[in-house]
């Protein structure tokens, strides 16, 4: 009896050693068959014992560093070429293996239900669901809730593109994807991070906001600004990213130009998060002065009958031309949705044809950021 009970104390022994050392930890986001950024330093971090000696192998690079006095590290690694599959190993007292990394380019697709329409509803989803497996394509699904705070962390991790992962995926981002990925041949990570329902504030921070003198002015609720923003894109950062897709707008929807700003306030933002700046100051995700990721959205597609009001009656008009004013902004794209809308039933706020709406983005990026001036993605 005395023997057992030996055992029994000595166990519990070693499980509150265990549960006193805190384990190495990354986000989330740092999970198997993650897609990191070609071509930018990588910037790997996450959390440990305070002074813990951590150690990251990648590929032939290896960086060591020592977590701060509240328990965070981080750590630069040399820009990779596209490619992969690769394992990350980061070491401290315990090891963590990522196992089938690729390296390529990875999309932020964003906004409300529009982008967050998933593919097993577009049109042809049947077809488009069975035939969407692709190695290459890897997709990370953002469900943080809204935070009054900016998190550190989401709560989700990447998959491989199926039929089974991309059936719920954004159906914009996936088209998107597809196209670039089989275009280029070079790996695609999306993230979709993405809300039905939401306006353009709660995804931009409250400073964002102020910094903009047209904005500044306005009487906002401050609970509005900047909640979503913390849950599902602050914590993105600084995984390095090639740029984003936003399709956003109908909760805005009685907007007039004052909606342009708001898009100047937004872009200003996530461009910061990630401390790519127009300036001199020197990015820490390694990106250029003055380089700015680009951000191409969509232009509001047609809803409801056509009517003659030369105001724009329910705002739409006018908020697509605050749309077009943004193109204003540097570095981004508009894909035009007008023609888009099923004209079967005009009240259906929510267009099935997601193909054309994520190749006609696909056609500005594989314009501006691959070169590919002759671009036609394919309809299959």
């Amino acid at each position: 009896m005395r023997r057992i009970c030996g055992c029994v104390l000595a166990l519990l022994a070693l499980s509150v050693c265990q549960a006193a050392r805190a384990d190495v930890r990354l986000p989330r986001m740092f999970s198997d068959h993650a897609v990191f950024q070609r071509d930018l330093p990588l910037v790997v971090w996450g959390w440990a014992d305070p002074a813990e000696k951590i150690k990251v192998d990648l590929g032939k690079d290896t960086m060591s560093t020592v977590a701060g006095t509240n328990g965070s590290w981080s750590v630069t690694l040399s820009p990779l070429k596209a490619g992969g599959p690769i394992d990350m190993v980061v070491s401290g007292k315990n090891t963590n293996t990522v196992k089938d990394i690729l390296v390529g380019d990875v999309w932020i697709c964003s906004g409300q239900s529009n982008m967050e329409f998933p593919l097993s509803g577009a049109d042809n989803a049947g077809d488009a669901v069975k035939a969407a497996t692709n190695s290459k394509i890897r997709l990370l699904h953002v469900t943080a809730d809204q935070l009054a705070e900016p998190a550190n962390d989401i709560p989700n991790t990447w998959s491989v593109c199926s039929p089974e992962s991309a059936a719920g995926f954004s159906a914009v981002g996936y088209f998107f994807g597809k196209a670039v990925q089989e275009e280029t041949g070079i790996p695609i990570g999306l993230i979709e991070s993405a809300w039905g329902g939401t306006a353009i504030e709660p995804w931009t921070s409250p400073g964002a906001w102020a910094g903009i003198e047209e904005l500044a002015k306005l009487k906002t609720d401050p609970n509005s600004l900047g909640h979503i923003y913390n849950g599902r894109i602050a914590p993105l950062a600084p995984y390095g990213i090639k740029g984003a897709l936003w399709y956003q707008g109908e909760s805005n929807g009685g907007d007039d130009d004052i909606y342009f700003h708001k898009m100047r306030a937004l872009i200003s933002c996530w461009r910061q998060t990630w401390h790519v700046y127009s300036g001199k100051k020197k990015a820490r995700n390694g990106g250029l002065p003055g380089y700015e990721f680009p951000f191409y959205f969509v232009q509001l597609a047609n809803f409801q009958a056509s009517h003659d009001n030369p105001q724009g009656g329910d705002g739409w008009a006018k908020i697509r031309m605050a749309q077009f004013k943004a193109l204003t902004i540097p570095h981004t794209g508009m894909a035009v949705a007008m023609d888009l809308a099923d004209v079967r039933d005009p009240g259906d706020i929510h267009p099935k044809n997601k193909r054309d709406v994520g190749e006609r983005l696909a056609l500005w990026a594989l314009a501006k950021d691959y070169g590919k001036k002759e671009a036609h993605p394919t309809n299959a």
